[in-house]
């Protein structure tokens, strides 16, 4: 077992070493969500599974604070609501789930950051086409394939792996980088 213990680590090490070559676009990400900030528009985050977790990650890092004491800023995971996901699902689709959520809480100049480690997820599709037609700012947080999620022209953040554990552990890795930009910049 220790063997495969040293084998995912250094796999870790090799995908986020690796992801060292996208510091500009790190850099643009961060840049467009503290202007989103500014601009006093909020941050709406979805992902499934796994990646809602890590949406909500990110948006109570931003909402109550990283590393130091300041203002409270505006960010909500849809992934958080069981009655939102749940009426909306039944009602609606699965789908729809998160596309219904940027239709009633978006507003233009507000930013989307949806998660998808295959970029094939329907409901972050959806969500992402949706939020679009609303002129919010989109971020794409994805694997290095980017499947369906490669038509968007928005900023995308592809963590160059297929190994879907490595992929989140970068997101999340990113969503700190962020937390971190905002306490330093707003």
């Amino acid at each position: 077992m220790s063997k495969n213990i040293k084998d995912i680590i250094n796999d870790n090490i090799k995908v986020t070493n690796d992801l060292l070559n996208q510091i500009d676009n790190i850099d643009a990400i961060c840049s467009v969500v503290l202007e989103t900030i500014q601009n006093n528009k909020k941050i709406l985050l979805c992902g499934n599974g796994g990646s809602a977790t890590d949406s909500i990650h990110i948006a109570s890092e931003i909402v109550g604070k990283f590393e130091k004491e300041r203002k409270a800023l505006p960010s909500i995971s849809l992934s958080t609501n069981p009655s939102n996901l749940t009426s909306i699902g039944n009602d609606f689709g699965f789908e729809n789930i998160f596309s219904r959520q940027v239709e009633a809480l978006g507003d233009e100049g507000d930013m989307l950051i949806a998660i998808s480690t295959s970029g094939n997820s329907q409901n972050i599709i959806r969500a992402v086409d949706t939020a679009l037609n609303k002129k919010l700012n989109i971020i794409i947080f994805t694997g290095q394939c980017g499947g369906e999620t490669e038509r968007f022209d928005c900023l995308k953040l592809k963590v160059p792996s297929n190994n879907v554990a490595r992929i989140q552990e970068n997101h999340i890795l990113v969503g700190h980088i962020i937390a971190k930009y905002l306490e330093e910049n707003f």
